[in-house]
């Protein structure tokens, strides 16, 4: 079975126990790492493709090391000026080892607690109160009394 997995802005086709280089976890080594952006599970049967992920999918990593990549030179340069700037960069990194690739169906995929979040849909406000529509706040905004006149503030 493979998988493609989105992560640190890249995508990757991983199958167990390969090893893939992605920007720096924030995890020791030797911790495990779930990967819950599966955009594609493939294999023996007909391929599962998200929109954009596969609910429930997931893959699972376990931190190999921490390092430092290549070297990148920068160097800055405006001609007549006597003006030069060389810095350089080392994006730091991490080496994950693919453990387990889990389906839709697999007991150990589905995350303990998920039953108490609520949908997509429902999302709770947070004790705000929902946000009046601007149709609604003019028209709210343009009450007028029974005569037909626009009503005025009266200040008290």
């Amino acid at each position: 079975m493979y998988a493609i997995v989105a992560t640190s802005g890249k995508q990757f086709k991983v199958t167990e126990g390969d090893r893939i280089l992605v920007d720096r976890v924030s995890a020791n080594v030797g911790q495990t790492v779930r990967l819950g952006s599966v955009l594609l599970l493939g294999g023996d049967s007909k391929p599962l493709v998200g929109t954009p992920f596969v609910d429930g999918a997931a893959v699972e990593a376990t931190v190999v090391a921490h390092r430092s990549g290549d070297k990148i030179i920068v160097f800055k340069f405006e001609a007549r000026k006597r003006h030069r700037r060389k810095t350089g960069h080392r994006q730091q990194l991490s080496e994950l080892r693919i453990g387990a690739i889990r389906a839709p169906g697999d007991r150990a995929a589905e995350q303990p607690g998920s039953a108490e979040r609520p949908a997509s849909g429902e999302r709770s406000t947070g004790g705000r109160p929902a946000a009046r529509s601007r149709k609604a706040a003019t028209a709210s905004a343009k009450k007028t009394t029974p005569a037909g006149t626009p009503a005025t503030p009266t200040e008290e």
